[in-house]
């Protein structure tokens, strides 16, 4: 483990007793405390450099301000456009951020630019109240009032998450400082809960990196192994790299959990990132607090046997790092400029590879998934259907089987970061999924699939009038 990744650990770890202090403080007490703990890590870890997320507050802030009824947009620009200024920092000859500077500057960035559609949907409800003349029950989820300057930085800096995630809304960190009768909320047995696989999957990253580790493949004497080696070594890679992230995203939520942070009666419906999807109604007793069933999926940020054992590539993405993929699917999918569903992805895909660096192997790697979205929809939905069950069922293995290979494939382009290691290691197995999924695009395409984003299943379609009623509600 390098220095940096001893340092996330300790931050993390650290969080967890830290969040059993704050859990039954009043709601003072969590905002400014939180926040100062928060600071003092970015102090810290980053020094001079955390006047980056300084600035970023105060621009975002202002904008909020100036035009809150188009503040969504203005604090996108504003954000990713200082994401741009912040990596250029070496080309401008101005001192390089520490890694700890750019992992608080990307969760800040997905934190102010919710904020700003949250404040933007208040502003909206009060015009369309005013224009009606009738007052209406607050809407679930809905802010109510604008953050002053000083809540808008301790938000940014409460340390829950500040490094690591899970990304969470203002109004979800509102509920935590609001939340009626903490000590009835249950910490201790969920945390275990969610704890118990980190260790070993601590063990195996460990393991696998060592047995296997990625310098290797930015050295000539590799690609004068066999093409078996070379074609299998990408499978270990990427089970390091997913052991890793599991254990951090882990540790993270147990942060979470200790604090009772993102907890919410498990009639609430609560989707990771977003929060409660169903209005209930605050407990009015500690005896009704402590009867309730509570979870913690507003905070769940990895799903980690769905990321393996999943069948598709599209559901593969819902698995992963998921407060992060609520919050591209609300501000980034649903505003594209495209009505087909490859292209949303493929533009979602793109900023999100800009949010996570510069570097080419991100947008390499990013930009293929969408190609295989395309690949799997299309052929998926010419061919399966009229398999019978035994049928359907070894399309679901091979399938799941060609999923997590071309997991292992982008995720080279992912961790070697340069075009030209990236290449150079695609090119030594034929650029193989590439390939296949254009084959596969093709096939379906003659055969006359659907277009993933036409095609619904009768489970598909019964999920969607559900949607469609709640949000009626």
């Amino acid at each position: 483990m390098t220095p940096e990744e001893w340092t996330y650990l300790m931050v993390l770890l650290i969080s967890i007793p830290v969040g059993f202090l704050f859990k039954k403080a009043g709601p003072g007490l969590k905002r400014w405390g939180a926040a100062a703990v928060g600071l003092g890590l970015t102090l810290f870890t980053c020094g001079p450099h955390s006047l980056h997320s300084l600035i970023t507050i105060l621009g975002t802030w202002a904008l909020i301000q100036a035009q809150p009824c188009s503040c969504h947009a203005l604090a996108l620009a504003w954000t990713f456009s200082y994401l741009l200024f912040f990596r250029a920092l070496s080309l401008l000859g101005l001192p390089t951020p520490t890694p700890f500077t750019n992992a608080v500057q990307l969760l800040l960035t997905l934190k102010l630019v919710s904020l700003a559609s949250e404040v933007q949907d208040l502003h909206l409800a009060q015009r369309k109240e005013i224009a009606s003349g009738f007052h209406k029950e607050p809407t679930l989820g809905l802010l109510p009032e604008v953050p002053s300057l000083m809540e808008t930085l301790s938000y940014s800096y409460c340390y829950v998450g500040i490094m690591t995630g899970p990304f969470f809304r203002y109004r979800t960190y509102l509920d935590w400082l609001e939340q009626p009768f903490p000590e009835a909320v249950p910490s201790l047995r969920p945390l275990l809960r969610r704890a118990w696989p980190a260790p070993l999957f601590g063990l195996l990253f460990l393991l696998s990196s060592h047995l296997f580790p990625l310098e290797a493949v930015r050295e000539d004497a590799f690609y004068a192994r066999p093409l078996p080696t070379r074609l299998f070594y990408m499978i270990p890679v990427f089970f390091a790299f997913r052991m890793r992230f599991y254990v951090a995203w882990i540790a993270a939520e147990c942060g979470c959990i200790a604090a009772g942070f993102g907890a919410y009666p498990v009639a609430a419906k609560a989707r990771a990132g977003g929060g409660p999807t169903l209005q209930c109604p605050p407990p009015s007793s500690p005896a009704i607090a402590a009867s309730l069933e509570y979870d913690y999926e507003t905070i769940r940020n990895i799903d980690c046997y769905g990321t393996d054992f999943c069948v598709r590539v599209r559901d593969g993405m819902r698995y992963w790092n998921m407060t992060v993929q609520w919050w591209l699917a609300q501000y980034i999918y649903k505003s594209a400029p495209f009505r087909s569903y490859v292209l949303r992805s493929a533009w979602t895909m793109l900023l999100s590879a800009y949010w996570h660096g510069l570097h080419p192997g991100y947008y390499l790697s990013f930009m293929t998934i969408p190609l295989c979205l395309a690949a799997e929809g299309y052929l998926e939905s010419a061919l399966r259907r009229h398999l019978s069950p035994g049928g359907q069922k070894a399309w679901d293995w091979v399938h799941w089987f060609l999923k997590m290979r071309a997991y292992d494939y982008m995720c080279m382009g992912f961790v070697l970061l340069s075009m030209a290691d990236t290449v150079r290691y695609w090119a030594s197995i034929y650029f193989w999924v590439h390939f296949l999924a254009l084959a596969c695009l093709g096939l379906g395409l003659v055969l006359g699939g659907g277009s993933p984003s036409k095609r619904k299943t009768p489970s598909q379609a019964t999920s969607s009038q559900a949607k469609e009623k709640l949000r009626e509600e």
